[in-house]
């Protein structure tokens, strides 16, 4: 079923492909975390990588930190090992922490079903947003050249100016966990 809205994050302890282990007070000085469930194989996630680095760039002096956890089976995915994690961060030049989940754990604490997928929790580490990126891509992979919903800058822009959420959730769209 997955976390609500106004739910507490779920702590963790995942290995980052800098070798070093990350826990959910490992982002404490931040004032909100973006966590994206992502992989190394899923079109929808390699399209978006580069808007994750932008987001992170972009947010960073508002104390905002985005995160990205791999829980694909290695096995049916073998591009997704973590040895291939640590070439894909490096390649694409990854600004965030790339971490990987092989228990599936935090995905179904979560109740992630996609790769992209995306929770924002604020500072309290309370959902703040459930959904997608932007709404540049629809069902059955058609895209769109321009999106014309940024759900989740739109949130973290709120967030920052002390205003309230408008949209806190929107449907995510991309491959299968």
């Amino acid at each position: 079923m997955g976390i609500k809205l106004s739910d507490k994050s779920p702590d963790f302890s995942l290995k980052g492909v800098d070798g070093k282990l990350y826990t959910l007070d490992s982002f404490r000085d931040y004032k909100a975390l973006v966590v994206i469930i992502s992989c190394n194989h899923c079109p929808y996630v390699v399209a978006y990588e580069d808007r994750m680095i932008e987001i992170q760039r972009d947010y960073m002096a508002q104390g905002v930190r985005l995160m990205a956890i791999n829980p694909n089976n290695e096995i049916t995915h073998p591009e997704d090992s973590f040895d291939n994690m640590v070439i894909r961060a490096r390649e694409k030049g990854f600004n965030f922490p790339y971490l990987r989940d092989e228990t599936q754990d935090i995905p179904k604490i979560l109740g992630a079903r996609y790769t992209p997928e995306v929770y924002l929790f604020d500072q309290d580490r309370r959902l703040r947003y459930h959904g997608r990126i932007d709404d540049r891509y629809v069902a059955f992979g058609q895209e769109r050249p321009t999106p014309t919903r940024r759900n989740l800058e739109d949130v973290l822009t709120a967030l920052a100016a002390g205003k309230p959420v408008r949209s806190a959730t929107a449907r995510a769209v991309g491959c299968y966990i």
